[in-house]
């Protein structure tokens, strides 16, 4: 397990009173009925270069954490996966080829726009798996339904993490895993040279190649308001979950959060 970091995020963003009637989107503090919206304005935007973005802001290291959660993920045939915010589909075909014909992988998101983009790459692969548009905070399955509930990227846009991770909690069987790859706290000494390529070079970036500097923009702000990797790991670990524990990749760019479901 890793530390890092001793921030306290700041009401709203999964850690604070679930009473609040506010959240944050981006730095700034918005309703909690709006945030929802606000993030898919900011999917619906990018979902048609999103890929080519994650390559070109991450220098195509997002390919090697999605390996390493793949290879962390442990999964065998015939096992039962849910892909949350699954986007364009890169984790969700990762793990059909490793469930393989007997297994079954669900590719979901909230945003249709995502969706769209993850359904059609698959197809173009000859994948056909099973696609479900929903809230990752009131998930359409059933309970124990999954040996693995996977998030890319896409815990930090939730409005109320607590509750997303207690449907995650409810929809594994006992004994499946969680995975949540999401960036993180970077190592202190990274920190300046982070944060002036995030808030000066990325949304740059994103007008250029995406035309949307403003959505890459609340990305590097979003990241800054995520729970730090210790923070997160009590959420889990509130949430049900146990065996909790965290990889830093990349210096702590990004981690790799687990946790087991035991009842």
């Amino acid at each position: 397990m890793s530390a890092a970091g001793d921030r306290v995020p700041p009401p709203g963003d999964g850690s604070g009173d679930p009473a609040a009637d506010a959240t944050h989107f981006g730095f700034r503090t918005v309703p909690l009925g709006e945030k929802a919206g606000k993030v898919a304005e900011v999917f619906d935007s990018v979902a048609s270069r999103y890929d080519v973005m994650n390559d070109l802001m991450s220098a195509g290291l997002h390919r090697a954490w999605k390996a390493f959660t793949v290879r962390h993920a442990a999964l065998r045939p015939g096992m039962k996966v849910l892909d949350i915010a699954g986007g364009t589909g890169d984790l969700a075909r990762a793990f059909a080829q490793r469930v393989g014909p007997t297994g079954e992988v669900w590719l979901t998101d909230i945003n249709g726009s995502m969706l769209g983009v993850g359904r059609d790459r698959l197809l173009d692969d000859g994948l056909v798996l099973p696609v479900a548009q929903c809230d990752a905070e009131a998930l359409p399955f059933p309970d124990g339904r999954f040996d693995r509930v996977t998030v890319a990227f896409g815990l930090r846009n939730m409005t109320r993490k607590e509750a997303a991770l207690r449907e995650m909690h409810r929809v594994l069987a006992p004994g499946g895993k969680l995975l949540v790859l999401e960036f993180s706290r970077v190592w202190k000494p990274l920190a300046p040279a982070y944060d002036a390529y995030s808030f000066g070079v990325l949304p740059q970036l994103g007008r250029l190649v995406a035309g949307d500097a403003d959505s890459y923009r609340y990305l590097a702000e979003s990241i800054r308001m995520h729970p730090d990797q210790p923070t997160l790991g009590a959420l889990m670990e509130t949430a049900g979950f146990g065996r909790v524990r965290w990889h830093n990749l990349s210096l702590g760019v990004v981690a790799l959060h687990e946790g087991v479901k035991f009842l």
